[in-house]
């Protein structure tokens, strides 16, 4: 392994929380992050996505993701299929050899382990892992006829220290290979991606910066002075340009941009089919810029050079319909169509949250829904940094926010939808909801989940308390078949460290009630102590080798857990 390599891979190795795990083991994880950030940009617990360990059809890692999102469990298909209607798959497979040269035999055999996964009689044996992903594929084909456009598209990517050359014996087993997976009609398309260590430093390096975008906007006028606002600009692009804006590396739309738009794409309702049929008819194409309204983007950084102009960090607030419709109707779009745009420059947080209200305001999202998801967070995020280092969280409130930032963890990083999770588990009491589709919480926000009225510190402790645990899976501390139960484990703690009865969240009593458990979890051996404890409780309801994702999401697991506890919790917890 090269020095630059073996360098990435211990700040890898670090950042992730993996120092007690072999090499071997951190390089496969360091590829399937790797491969997975060039298609996917928001932070993720790369632990997840990790197969490697016997049975695993000699496949290292696998992802699954749909509308943009990696999946976990069948319940997160039909969460997807039932939110927008429509779906839009990659298959990724990530094989990762330490040795600095590609074998054509090892990538036969990889490719071959591919195929095994999809097959309907597959013949080899397969760990749990495994065999629960290929449940979610199940479902995924099930629902076939949901598929967007076209079948889902298959990747897959073999890792080395070494350098691909595109030699031909190589590339003949590559094709062989690739054939076999084209032949099973499955897929719209099969892509082999080799990574050498050169594609794996690019890769990593890339996964650290913030999403950046040069486009050409001649059209311009520069807006007057606004107060909190560096720079802002309003005209229109050509809707080529536009595209280079939201597309990623490999063929799709980048999804993070959208996470501040509040409302995901929403499929092919009446106003989505009329831009499509303007953007599809030769007629009406060019009047686009007149009869759409345009999009809003707002960046953290932006600089111009002549009628060429480079942001970065940042997202489309308004216009996540425009912008989907539009990369679907790319074969239709021409020199003719073209984008009103308006680009806001501003490291103003105030701003941004006015702007993405102001946008957004319609009748399928509140002020207080619009409230909850950006002032309450951003109180959260100021709160969780404001601890000493070793105590400190940081909340991403934004795609790769954190991802320039020199220093940072990545274990300490906390996404919103974790921090949901850890939320409803932990002191909500529906532990066996968060291991469900993400979505399914969403109605709660801004009643029981980030009510303004809550106190910051169940969240703080909620978010603690996962990365904790996670931190002690991660070092086998505590062993990671407990992982189905997870959220379970945080709220058994919570009961056994603190007491059962929860308090009103909106009184002192609930920063009381946190801090009981944030001086036992800061406290390294302690934290280790409650969450062994914990485990014990799980062993008296379940034999571990049952222990499943499905077992834990039934509501008898819960009811038996909490006799175990003596406590029968009022279900959703104080409001």
């Amino acid at each position: 392994m090269d020095r630059i390599t073996k360098a990435f891979l211990g700040e890898f190795q670090e950042s992730e929380g993996l120092a007690s795990s072999e090499e071997s083991k951190v390089f496969e994880m360091f590829a399937t992050y790797c491969a997975l950030s060039e298609v996917h940009h928001d932070s993720v617990d790369i632990t997840d996505f990790h197969i490697g360990g016997g049975a695993d059809l000699g496949i290292d890692g696998i992802a699954i993701i749909l509308n943009g999102t990696p999946i976990n469990s069948v319940e997160e298909v039909q969460g997807q299929m039932d939110s927008s209607g429509h779906v839009d798959v990659m298959f990724m497979f990530v094989q990762a050899k330490s040795s600095s040269s590609f074998s054509g035999e090892s990538i036969a055999n990889f490719l071959d382990g591919v195929d095994e996964f999809f097959s309907e009689n597959p013949r080899l044996p397969m760990n749990d892992r495994v065999v629960s992903l290929r449940l979610i594929m199940e479902e995924v084909y099930a629902n076939s006829s949901k598929f967007k456009k076209s079948k889902p598209v298959c990747r897959v990517c073999y890792a080395t220290t070494g350098r691909w050359t595109d030699d031909p014996y190589l590339i003949a087993k590559v094709e062989k290979s690739v054939d076999v997976l084209r032949s099973t009609n499955l897929f719209s398309d099969v892509q082999f991606v080799p990574m050498g260590a050169d594609e794996l430093q690019e890769a990593y390096q890339r996964s650290k910066n913030s999403v950046t975008a040069e486009f050409a906007f001649a059209n311009k006028v520069l807006l007057p002075p606004i107060d909190g606002v560096d720079e802002a600009y309003f005209g229109w692009i050509s809707a080529t340009e536009y595209l280079k804006i939201i597309e990623d590396g490999v063929g799709g739309v980048r999804k993070s941009l959208f996470t501040d738009n509040v409302r995901d794409f929403q499929s092919y309702n009446p106003v989505n089919t009329e831009i499509y049929s303007t953007i599809e008819s030769k007629n009406d194409r060019g009047r686009f810029v007149v009869l759409n309204n345009g999009i809003t983007i707002v960046a953290r950084s932006l600089s111009t050079t002549r009628d060429k102009v480079i942001i970065s960090d940042y997202q489309i607030v308004n216009g996540c319909q425009t912008s989907h419709v539009l990369f679907e109707a790319k074969e239709y779009v021409d020199e003719t169509v073209h984008v009103p745009v308006k680009v806001i420059a501003t490291q103003n947080e105030d701003v941004v949250n006015r702007i993405v209200t102001a946008t957004n305001r319609q009748t399928q999202v509140t002020t207080d829904d619009l409230h909850a998801r950006l002032g309450f967070a951003k109180k959260l995020e100021s709160y969780f940094v404001a601890h000493d280092d070793k105590e400190r969280l940081y909340l991403e409130r934004r795609s790769r926010q954190y991802a320039a930032v020199q220093g940072i963890e990545k274990v300490r990083i906390v996404t919103k939808p974790q921090l949901i999770k850890a939320f409803a588990g932990m002191f909500l009491n529906e532990p066996h909801r968060a291991l469900g589709y993400s979505g399914e919480l969403d109605p709660w926000v801004g009643s029981k989940i980030f009510n303004d009225l809550h106190k910051l510190e169940p969240y703080y402790t909620a978010a603690y308390a996962h990365y904790k645990l996670e931190f002690f899976f991660r070092n086998g501390a505590i062993d990671s078949v407990y992982k189905p139960a997870r959220f379970h484990l945080l709220m058994i703690v919570r009961s056994q460290v603190a007491g059962p009865a929860i308090p009103d969240l909106t009184t002192r009593k609930a920063e009381k009630y946190s801090q009981t458990i944030c001086e036992s979890l800061w406290d390294g051996a302690k934290a280790l102590k409650a969450f062994s404890d914990a485990t014990q409780v799980v062993d008296k309801v379940v034999q571990i080798e049952d222990l499943s994702r499905d077992y834990a999401k039934a509501r008898p697991f819960l009811d038996d857990i909490n006799a175990q506890l003596g406590t029968v919790p009022l279900r959703g917890g104080s409001a």
